[in-house]
């Protein structure tokens, strides 16, 4: 991730713009979701696509969510591997019971 991270950054350091503001960011990040919203309906739900509309697909717009969270998390100095980490330990501990776990095979075998 940190690779990720770095990459964006010299990407978007060559420019004299350099990061949009957050709120900037936020906002096209909820554009994205829209346009992934869109591109899911559209494979999974009722509404076909128009003839005129452009083919994208559920991957390139999940790409563009992604480099959007990595600007945003760049920008304001936040290390996504260590938000993952946060937030993969709020899951063991915090929510460890909320979910049915699978049974592993020979858990309830006589």
């Amino acid at each position: 991730m940190h690779e990720i991270q770095r990459e964006v950054d010299t990407y978007i350091s060559q420019f004299k713009e350099g990061y949009f503001s957050p709120l900037a960011m936020m906002a096209r990040l909820t554009e994205e979701m829209g346009e992934l919203a869109r591109e899911i309906n559209h494979y999974y739900g009722e509404k076909p696509k128009k003839d005129s509309e452009g083919e994208k697909t559920i991957e390139q717009e999940l790409g563009d969510i992604f480099f959007v969270l990595v600007c945003l998390a760049n920008s304001l100095d936040i290390d996504m591997e260590e938000a993952f980490h946060i937030v993969m330990e709020k899951f063991r501990t915090r929510d460890k019971d909320r979910w049915t776990r699978i049974e592993e095979k020979g858990e309830n075998e006589n």
